[in-house]
């Protein structure tokens, strides 16, 4: 058995050797990897997942008994939405985009360039392991990057799946896979990538921060945190129930823009908490057995989960449906009565326990909303326009869901991102082409007068500079 010095040694010599082989050719790439080879490495990757869709599958239920129509819906449709949307728009991302001139700027003409960064880095996640490792390689690939990935060790079976589709689908030059766990993210962390796209906890977030800034590497983070939903006076209640136990419930709680607990006004409590648990059941009949209900992808993760429970119960804390953790296999729970002194009320949940609270003053909840880290995502139900934009205004988050729960993260046309804790930048459609792209400015003279103003600094130039003064500032 390799010791764990062997196994570091190990990884950081995959790393480099595939580190140093893409960026052998970045500048070619550079010159060569126009709009036409852009798409068709996109068509690669899109004729890769169909051709292995039954596989990708069959893997994700090995790893935590995902539904197939679970998969379908959260893996698979995103990954080739991106692609389709990316393919369509390309050539018009990639456009120069000229730029008018300033009065500084008088004869001259100006455009940005949007030039691939170079060879980038995508650590995955293992709540979404297909479509947060490949969604950022539409993206990386889109904006002319060779990327190297590294899935989550925590599904091996998706792993595994990923790094034989992407080595029969692009020459490593472009796509490589490295698996492993920490020791290879560390092996890789330590190279010079010219950017890093990481999807997970904040914790490890700023592990992978505190990496790039030893080589000044920029970053994509996306993180997570606790996502406050509330229902209001006036909500749909049927509407908001469906949606929020779809929200929470789907890949059992383990996604991060799931509402991790919810505020509801005190008028319509009790109409809503029905119309929850009648949804539940009718979506997951008798909770931690049903087949359309992911389990749990650990047992760590499961203990963590039992825990928070623990503590929030020996607390006061009161369970209102579900509760049965058996095997990884954990029933939607409904819990009231949280207080500050229990840790589901500061640690995010990842998983499907939903915590109810009940407000009268929703100048109280926002204030306890601002008072924490900002969210990546943040909920509302109901049908006033007004309240809704009051809340939008006094809260801060990295997206914002009316009447609905994590669709936003499907839309190509939205930047999806966090806000400090929850994530730096954006990813998705442009904003995914942008993040993998340095926007490069060029300025070209024609007829510029500044030479007038050049040294030495005679009477005359001075007056110059005193005119320039009066007309620009």
């Amino acid at each position: 058995m390799a010791t764990s010095t062997d196994e570091a040694t190990l990884f950081t010599n995959q790393a480099a050797a595939a580190f140093a082989l893409q960026k052998a050719g970045v500048i070619a790439r550079r010159q060569l990897f126009g709009p036409a080879e852009r798409r068709d490495a996109l068509e690669s990757l899109a004729a890769a997942i169909r051709q292995n869709e039954a596989a990708l599958i069959a893997a994700m239920a090995a790893d935590f008994g995902k539904p197939e129509a679970e998969i379908i819906l959260t893996e698979l449709i995103p990954v080739l939405q991106e692609i389709r949307h990316a393919s369509r728009h390309l050539k018009r991302w990639m456009r120069l985009r000229r730029v008018l001139p300033t009065l500084a700027s008088f004869g001259t003409t100006a455009y940005v360039r949007s030039e691939a960064r170079g060879v980038c880095l995508i650590i995955a996640p293992w709540n979404y392991p297909f479509s947060l490792a490949i969604g950022p390689l539409v993206s990386a690939l889109a904006a002319g990057n060779s990327a190297i990935i590294k899935p989550s060790e925590m599904t091996p079976a998706t792993s595994a799946i990923i790094a034989r589709m992407m080595k029969d689908a692009f020459h490593p030059e472009l796509v490589t896979v490295i698996e492993g766990g920490v020791a290879a993210s560390t092996a890789l962390l330590a190279l010079p990538f010219d950017h890093i796209f990481f999807t997970g906890s904040p914790a490890v977030g700023r592990i992978v921060m505190a990496a790039a800034a030893k080589t000044l590497a920029s970053v994509t983070l996306e993180l997570g945190g606790k996502s406050p939903t509330i229902v209001g006076p006036d909500a749909d209640i049927r509407q908001a129930a469906a949606w929020i136990a779809f929200g929470k419930f789907a890949n059992a709680g383990q996604t991060c823009i799931a509402p991790d607990h919810v505020f509801v006004h005190a008028s319509v409590k009790d109409a809503f908490l029905a119309a929850l648990r009648e949804r539940i059941r009718r979506a997951y009949g008798d909770g931690a057995a049903s087949p359309d209900l992911a389990r749990i992808v650990n047992d760590l993760q499961a203990r963590r989960l039992s825990g928070l429970l623990r503590d929030a119960l020996a607390k006061g804390a009161r369970v209102t449906l579900g509760g049965a953790v058996h095997d990884c296999h954990m029933a939607p729970t409904l819990i009231e009565a949280i207080t500050p002194e229990m840790d589901i009320d500061h640690d995010e949940i990842f998983g499907p326990i939903l915590p109810v609270i009940v407000y009268d003053d929703i100048d109280a909840v926002t204030h306890q909303i601002n008072a924490r880290t900002k969210p990546l995502a943040l909920y509302v139900f109901d049908t006033s326009r007004a309240r809704i934009n009051a809340i939008i205004a006094a809260t801060s988050s990295g997206s914002v869901g009316v009447n609905l729960t994590m669709a936003q993260f499907t839309h190509t046309g939205l930047p999806f991102g966090g806000v400090n804790t929850s994530g730096i930048g954006a990813a998705h459609g442009h904003a995914g082409f942008r993040a993998f792209s340095h926007e490069r400015a060029v300025m070209i003279n024609r007829y510029s007068p500044l030479p007038m103003i050049f040294p030495p600094y005679t009477p005359r130039v001075k007056r110059l500079i005193g005119l320039f003064k009066g007309i620009l500032g």
